[in-house]
């Protein structure tokens, strides 16, 4: 057995029931010991969102602004996954995963609250007023001795190889291979430029980040959301079977992919569940970098904030990708429409769809090829670049917690180098290792959230809506 099979054995065996456990529960535990916190202050989550909505945020050393926060973490949580993981889901578990998707997005709503929460109130600030936090420094806030320092270590060295320098190939290789089937452009050419102006920002620290992300959230959901728009209005007639098979095929995914229904069944969960975890980041410890800088009144504000990214990222952005994709392939004359348990598989593998190519087939069936090659570039190139921006910063970070400050410029170096290596580079091992290195994220992460819970508790306990200070 190679390394290569060992590393996809351990991230099996991670994602298929380790972390499904510990994440699943974790948001069920939270949602409970909060109150539903996500249903009780979801508005607050909206107003203090969005009260401070700009385009041209003004820079603050005090820290940023929620708006701000919030579309830092987003861009995180925007990326491949929503458009790669989403058609994966789709395709192994049938068009029911998404209901599954669902059903976890809620409840990581309030894992992810426990993240911001926490975040705030462990935050560091430097010398010159910046504030900085995040997984690390309430781990260390949960156990403070030595197993409390090996985790927030683990933590941080998982973190840097997963985010900052796996992370980034991945991502930019995504832009790379997009863009030279829409465009023709030579891959090393897009990561040279895409390395450039990546390492331009990464100089600027969170302020030029924030200022970036603020303007390139908001822009590149509006052009996704528009061009789904478009094509969902082209297939207008087939969206009430498109909601159909989403509700009839989580509970009955046997008739379509086949097996047993205790089987299919889950697969459909498992699929969903696993690709909604991962694509939200509930409870991976990513986000709450991002929430751990805005300067609020206090820790709950941000909380609810949090929770609004989730639903961003996957009631907003990935469900527009599933309703793409079962509205033009599942439902009227689509290659997987008339699909049955006993045909699925064989239309499936005839009709050479993949994970990768989903979208792009969705929407070229309602225009034409170089259409969908280009829409699905140009969103990817978006997804994947403010990803690529969110998780550097979450790398240094950590990087600046075990080397400090100094050893950033060299850790920013490398990640601009990793973006142009992975414009390059078709490495599966290298694609297995990130999801791995991402996984063991959540283990420290979860652990800390768990024993610092009475914290979370009594900050959604507090009635008075908080304020964000002008």
């Amino acid at each position: 057995m190679d390394l290569l099979q060992i590393v996809s054995k351990i991230n099996s065996s991670l994602s298929d029931y380790v972390l499904i456990t510990l994440l699943a529960g974790a948001g069920i535990y939270f949602t409970l010991r909060t109150g539903f916190v996500q249903l009780r202050c979801f508005g607050e989550g909206i107003r203090n969102a969005f009260s401070s909505f700009s385009l041209n945020g003004s820079e603050n050393k005090r820290g940023l602004s929620s708006f701000q926060a919030l579309t830092a973490a987003v861009a995180a949580q925007v990326g491949t996954g929503n458009i790669v993981g989403a058609s994966g889901a789709i395709l192994t578990g049938g068009p029911g995963a998404i209901f599954w998707m669902w059903v976890i997005a809620f409840f990581g709503m309030a894992t992810s609250y426990a993240e911001a929460v926490l975040a705030q109130e462990t935050r560091q600030v430097d010398t010159d007023g910046t504030p900085h936090g995040g997984p690390v420094y309430y781990i260390k806030r949960a156990f403070p001795n030595a197993f409390g320092t090996f985790l927030a270590g683990f933590f941080a060295v998982a973190t840097i190889i997963s985010l900052g320098f796996m992370g980034c190939m991945v991502q930019a290789n995504s832009i790379g291979e997009t863009c030279c089937n829409a465009f023709k452009l030579p891959p090393w050419s897009v990561g040279i430029v895409i390395a450039i102006i990546a390492m331009l920002i990464f100089a600027g620290g969170v302020n030029r980040l924030a200022r970036i992300t603020e303007k390139l959230v908001p822009f590149m959901a509006l052009i996704y959301l528009l061009g789904g728009i478009a094509v969902l209005l082209i297939r207008i007639e087939y969206l009430p079977d498109t909601f159909c098979a989403i509700f009839k095929y989580a509970f009955a995914p046997d008739a379509l992919i086949g097996g047993s229904l205790g089987a299919a069944l889950k697969t459909a969960v498992c699929q969903g569940v696993k690709r909604g975890l991962f694509s939200n980041e509930a409870g991976m410890g990513s986000a709450p970098h991002a929430h751990a800088t805005a300067h609020v009144k206090t820790p709950h504000q941000q909380g609810t904030v949090a929770m609004i990214g989730v639903f961003i990222d996957t009631g907003v952005v990935l469900t527009m990708t599933a309703l793409i994709i079962i509205s033009t392939i599942y439902t009227g004359s689509g290659p997987l429409a008339n699909a049955t348990g006993a045909t699925y598989t064989e239309l499936l593998a005839s009709s050479g769809l993949t994970k990768t190519n989903l979208v792009q087939c969705a929407v070229s069936s309602v225009s034409t090829a170089a259409a969908g090659n280009i829409f699905i570039a140009i969103c990817l190139l978006f997804f994947a670049f403010s990803t690529i921006l969110s998780w550097h910063y979450f790398g240094k970070i950590n990087f600046q917690y075990l080397f400090g400050a100094k050893a950033t410029l060299l850790y920013s170096l490398l990640a601009a180098a990793a973006v142009f290596t992975g414009t390059m580079m078709k490495n599966d091992l290298v694609w297995e290792l990130q999801d791995m290195f991402n996984q063991l994220m959540v283990l420290p992460n979860i652990l800390a959230l768990f024993a610092l819970s009475g914290i979370v508790a009594a900050n959604a306990a507090r009635k008075k809506e908080a304020v964000q200070e002008p």
